[in-house]
């Protein structure tokens, strides 16, 4: 019996056998108790976190008497939901982060229609919606398509969008309500430069259903320009969303290419955690050792991917777990000053449980942090910036960036103090042998 995806085929077991017919799952009956499976999924929460919570105390609760407070409340669930915040009001007991349960099957479960986005802001002028910021991306990585600026579309800033497929688009009618269930589908959109519609011309793009990767993007080399400009180049800004994959991505495609600057700026701000952070920690310690020198051209050094100079975090309330750590290691290990304000406090981890009967999942918190000189660490604390910045949301609105300008500034600062002046070449040895006469 063989499952792909969603589908169960019968292949005979002997080498070259092709799968039989594809397994008719519409024909199977189950009959369902949902309240009964809703009391085992409530006694399997309450065990795993028993049997797997890196605690055996649980946090000074008496773990039988937590089930008994919230088990009468199990006869009177309505709908899978209940459980879900049933197990959430259970486990709260714990005081502790990363402890989760999401739901599995309902009875129900609606189709959504999704959307079609552009990559692109927009502003409403002469009754008409015009392109006010259109978003570049990389459109050979599928991530990071923009619709907008692919070959043959070429839609700029200030052109107006006066229809799709053919429907005339005027305010007030919602742009967005002309792209539903168009994601990944051939649109035609009638631009044009002047609100009256005379030069325009209709193209077809591809809209895409989400652009939060290219708006991240955009934030991202924003931010590079603005720390290039205000350092007259001397200062390298990095971006790291999470201490995963994508973490590991940006930090190679954005810390390497700036390895021969002064400074660094790592941005660690809404990071989503992943994986142990050492592998940033010992990128960014890396001491000078020696430099190459050549018959032509500028002396090499030795690591050659590295900065010596001022380092500086900016950490928020939004960077947890992984998050947490980088911040962490980067004090203890006194890589450099930390700016922004106090991260999430997450750093008790999960690595993996049973799955519930009907597909949910439930954690138990199992691996936690602790230092031989401190104990327990961060967990339920955060860690604090040595510089308190706060950003608002009408700094955002307003395009400031309080906590990236003051991270700027100390880079500056400790450029002034301690300048990274490339020592001088030596004089050239000579190594002529010597003969003394007889």
């Amino acid at each position: 019996l063989v499952r792909a995806k969603s589908e169960w085929t019968i292949v005979a077991a002997k080498k070259g056998e092709s799968p039989d017919a594809k397994l008719n799952l519409d024909a199977v009956e189950v009959r369902i108790d949902p309240r009964a499976e809703w009391a085992q999924m409530f006694e399997e929460s309450w065990r795993i976190n028993r049997d797997y919570f890196y605690d055996p105390g649980m946090h000074g609760n008496d773990w039988k008497a937590v089930r008994a407070k919230y088990e009468p409340f199990v006869a009177h669930l309505a709908v899978r939901e209940d459980l879900t915040r049933l197990m959430q009001w259970m486990l709260s007991e714990l005081s502790v982060g990363h402890s989760r349960e999401t739901g599995g099957e309902t009875l129900a479960d609606p189709k959504t229609v999704p959307g079609g986005l552009l990559g692109a802001d927009y502003t409403i002028e002469n009754g008409r919606y015009r392109f006010k910021k259109v978003y570049g991306g990389l459109n050979w990585n599928p991530q990071l398509r923009a619709p907008l600026t692919e070959p043959g579309v070429n839609v700029k800033a200030d052109e107006y969008l006066f229809a799709v497929n053919g429907r005339e688009l005027r305010s007030p009618t919602n742009l967005y309500s002309l792209f539903e269930n168009t994601s990944g589908k051939i649109v035609e959109i009638t631009v044009g430069p002047n609100a009256d519609g005379t030069g325009s011309r209709t193209v077809s793009v591809v809209p895409i259903a989400n652009e939060a990767a290219l708006r991240n993007r955009d934030w991202v080399e924003s931010n590079i320009r603005k720390v290039d400009a205000a350092t007259g180049g001397k200062v390298a800004y990095v971006y790291v969303p999470d201490t995963a994959g994508q973490g590991f991505t940006y930090f190679k495609r954005y810390f390497y290419p700036q390895t021969h600057k002064e400074a660094v700026i790592v941005d660690e701000r809404h990071n989503g955690g992943g994986s142990l952070a050492d592998y940033y920690i010992d990128n960014l310690q890396k001491p000078m050792i020696a430099y190459w020198a050549m018959r032509y051209g500028a002396d090499m050094k030795t690591p050659s991917a590295s900065i010596q100079g001022p380092k500086v975090m900016i950490i928020d309330e939004t960077a947890g777990s992984g998050g947490d750590l980088l911040p962490w290691m980067f004090r203890k290990f006194k890589v450099g000053t930390i700016v922004g304000r106090r991260t999430w406090g997450g750093l008790v981890g999960i690595l993996g449980f049973p799955v519930l009967m009907d597909g949910g999942t439930v954690t138990a918190p199992n691996l936690a942090i602790w230092a031989p000189d401190k104990g327990w660490v961060v967990e339920n604390e955060g860690v604090p910036p040595d510089i308190d910045v706060e950003q608002t949301p009408a700094d955002v609105i307003a395009g400031r960036d309080p906590q990236l300008e003051r991270a700027i500034q100390v880079a500056l600062d400790e450029l002034k103090k301690n300048p990274q002046a490339k020592p001088a070449r030596p004089a050239y040895p000579v190594k002529t042998a010597r003969r003394t006469s007889s």
